[in-house]
Parts: structure tokens; C-alpha cells; sequence
């Protein structure tokens, strides 16, 4: 394989339900340019199984979430074998841009994938589900990382953190 080079394209627009966040591209996701492609990550499966979705979707067609009022892009937009490779100062230069992309888009709710994601961005140790403060306007909810390097809880426990952001955006859409 390549050397990966490529940073992923956000998929943002004014007014989408939900825009996921996650770390920063991995070294598969960077080669083939799409997000959440690594072998083993759940997210496309959690998409579709917890409702948020109507079709089954797979990394190259990642573009398609904005057909179903859902965004996607990263906290730091370089990629890397993993999270540790990350440096300080990505972090501190991916934060306030992903505000400002947040801040333009105006989502309902903002779905970090993986707690270390959140606590990266807002600085400190948080917990798993809804948080108390927003950020850029929108609801914040914290999702377990959907990598299959993370064995930090089950299959079915990361699901029904899927299942949560679903019910709670299908009763919302209700009132």
C-alpha cells in the first residue's frame, strides 16, 4: 500500500440533524479517501442498524450521509496510524476549526465518535452520552469510538449509543 496523503473532504451543510466527528482519518481511510474505512470499524454497520440511516451504507459511498441530514469531518483532518501519532498542537489548531466548520453548518446535534475525540476537543475527562454544554449552537452527544481497535465495550454497547441518537433525533422530528 501507498503512502496515504489525503486528507478527507468534510460533508457539511446549513441544518443537518447531525454531524459526526471523528479523531482524525486513519491510514485506510486516508489511502482510499473515505471516511470510516478501516477493517473492523463498526460506524457504517451502527449507522444503518440504529435507525439512522435507511440503507445499509459503505465507506465510498460516505458522501450519501448529507442525503440523510447527517455530516461528517474530523477534529484533526491529518491522517495517522493512530490517535496517539497526534501531536499537541493538532489538537490545538483542529479545535477552534472545527468550531468555526460547526458554527457555519448549525447542526442540531454534534456526535463525537470516541470519547478521546470529545475530551481532546473540549479539554478535559468527559463520559459517555448527552453532555451538559453545547458546542457552536448544537447538542452535544458522545458516542463510544467505533474503531475496532477500541475493546473497551461490547459490539452491542456501542450500538445502543447509536440506538440513543436515533430515538432521541426520531421523537424530536415527532414534536
Amino acid at each position: 500500500m501507498r503512502r496515504p496523503n489525503r486528507e478527507l473532504p468534510d460533508y457539511l451543510k446549513r441544518g443537518l440533524d447531525v454531524v459526526f466527528v471523528g479523531f482524525n482519518p486513519g491510514e485506510r481511510s486516508a489511502h482510499i479517501g473515505h471516511y470510516y474505512a478501516g477493517r473492523g470499524n463498526q460506524f457504517w454497520n451502527f449507522l444503518y442498524e440504529s435507525g439512522l440511516v435507511p440503507e445499509r451504507l459503505r465507506p465510498e459511498q460516505d458522501r450519501r450521509v448529507l442525503e440523510f441530514g447527517l455530516g461528517l469531518t474530523d477534529l484533526v483532518k491529518r491522517w495517522s496510524r493512530s490517535a496517539n501519532e497526534l501531536r499537541a498542537e493538532d489538537f490545538n489548531n483542529g479545535a477552534p476549526r472545527l468550531e468555526r466548520r460547526l458554527r457555519r453548518s448549525r447542526p442540531r446535534v454534534v456526535a463525537f465518535n470516541g470519547k478521546g475525540a470529545y475530551e481532546k476537543f473540549s479539554g478535559g475527562a468527559r463520559r459517555l452520552g448527552w453532555q451538559r454544554l453545547p458546542v457552536a449552537g448544537a447538542r452535544v452527544f458522545v458516542l463510544p469510538s467505533t474503531s475496532g481497535r477500541n475493546g473497551s465495550l461490547t459490539r452491542r454497547a456501542k450500538l445502543a449509543y447509536f440506538r440513543r441518537l436515533a430515538s432521541w433525533l426520531k421523537k424530536e422530528a415527532s414534536v
